[in-house]
């Protein structure tokens, strides 16, 4: 007999197209409302509406283009019943008619638009009334669809702290009515340092999530990518835009090596690089070379630094024959420039394979009393490679041990438990 569906299933594949579709609903919401704690409030409505609906009635066609629908139709009741809001009513007048009429589910609006609203929101997030850690917090919560704990696992934080930036941040911005826009001249550049970090930390939680059952989410590294893209586009003169972008483009060449048929975790020197995307990887060299060209002294910047060590890896053939030597110059310029226990452990990687495994263990043992690094399941990881390497594996076994209690990633587990075993 075939099994009865879950009561849960309806409701859990909701909530699935409502994570990968939320950034997009609030970006395009927040364009209406001007508000992203309303647009936020307003997304999670329309997600109410499909829970009560769906199952009743079934799943729309296009669900991502109903929600968004539904949230815009509530942004306009919204915008309609508040006094407050009755001048930007009048300002938008027919444009808000077109985007969402009442009793009609439109198709999604021109991609173009919806990277255009996603940008906005980037910079919305990232506005210097509030602080570096809350423009973080708030935009990886709306743009990532990151929940608290995801985000205080890749800051290395509690996740109430988190939760305090997020409710502080979208009440600062309501209080100081912040505008939702891409801003110009010297506001521009005095927001585009968090503006690149937030991209920068929506792709790695899609390209190696801290959580879940898959390694991957690949909505998050497109929208990433995507946004890069166009910042690239919005600034052709800035070197770390177009160096964060050449970053992204290599390291999305190699999704598809880095797991396999059945979603597990592949290692670098265990991809086939036949699969690496040679497309993405041109485009990474182009856009490394735009931010050389327009690099003004200085040395280079962290993204451009970090795109140089990528293209290390995409111009190899194997893994063997990757310049170790030259990766290991480009982190330690990397440490030099922006310090950082993570910095340092990705260097004891390249050392190690320049220099030997026993040269890197004593970069990573000095690291080990690193308050940063203590629940960082990397960490014990890469010890328990270099200790293999030299040979201690019973030393090993409990470092992969270790390193496979800390990550939430049930694939990197699984792996991570794998090599104890064979440790054994």
């Amino acid at each position: 007999m075939t099994p009865e569906p879950s009561a849960d299933a309806p409701a859990h594949a909701i909530e699935t197209v409502f994570r990968i579709e939320s950034p997009r609903i609030i970006a395009g919401v927040a364009r209406i409302v001007r508000d992203v704690g309303i647009a936020e409030e307003l997304a999670q409505d329309a997600l109410v509406a499909a829970l009560e609906q769906w199952p009743r009635e079934g799943v729309p066609g296009n669900p991502g283009a109903w929600l968004m629908a539904t949230a815009k139709h509530r942004a306009i009741d919204l915008v309609r019943r508040r006094e407050r809001y009755a001048r930007k009513l009048v300002e938008m007048g027919r444009d808000l008619e077109a985007s969402a009429p009442h009793g009609h589910i439109d198709e999604p609006a021109d991609p173009d638009d919806i990277d255009d609203d996603l940008l906005r929101l980037v910079f919305t997030a990232c506005h210097p009334v509030l602080s570096a850690e809350a423009r973080i917090a708030l935009t990886l919560r709306l743009l990532g669809g990151l929940t608290t704990v995801e985000i205080a696992r890749a800051y290395l934080v509690p996740e109430a702290t988190v939760a305090q930036r997020i409710v502080r941040a979208k009440r600062t911005l309501a209080a100081k009515a912040v505008a939702f826009e891409v801003p110009y001249g010297p506001e521009r550049e005095a927001r585009l340092g968090s503006v690149l970090e937030v991209i920068y930390l929506i792709f790695n939680e899609g390209y190696a999530a801290t959580a879940g059952d898959d390694l991957l989410r690949p909505a998050l590294c497109e929208d990433a990518l995507r946004l890069a893209r166009v910042l690239a586009e919005l600034m052709p003169k800035e070197p770390e835009v177009h160096g964060l972008a050449a970053l992204l483009e290599i390291q999305a060449s190699r999704s598809a090596a880095r797991t396999g048929p059945s979603g597990e975790p592949v290692l670098l020197k265990d991809q086939q690089r036949s699969r690496w995307n040679r497309l993405l990887i041109r485009r990474g060299f182009a856009a490394l070379a735009r931010a050389e060209a327009v690099s003004t002294g200085g040395g280079p910047g962290p993204y451009v630094l970090q795109a140089a060590i990528a293209a290390c890896h995409a111009h190899a053939y194997s893994y063997e024959e990757t310049d170790w030597a030259r990766i290991a110059t480009l982190y330690g310029l990397l440490a030099a420039r922006t310090p950082s226990p993570v910095v340092e452990l990705n260097r004891a990687v390249a050392v190690s394979m320049a220099e030997g495994p026993g040269a890197g263990l004593a970069i990573v043992d000095a690291l080990v009393a690193e308050p940063a690094l203590r629940g960082y399941y990397l960490l014990p990881s890469v010890r328990g490679d270099l200790l293999v390497r030299l040979g201690r594996v019973e030393e090993a076994r409990g470092e992969f041990e270790r390193a496979a209690s800390l990550t939430r990633n049930e694939r990197e587990r699984g792996l991570l438990l794998g090599r104890a075993e064979e440790c054994g």
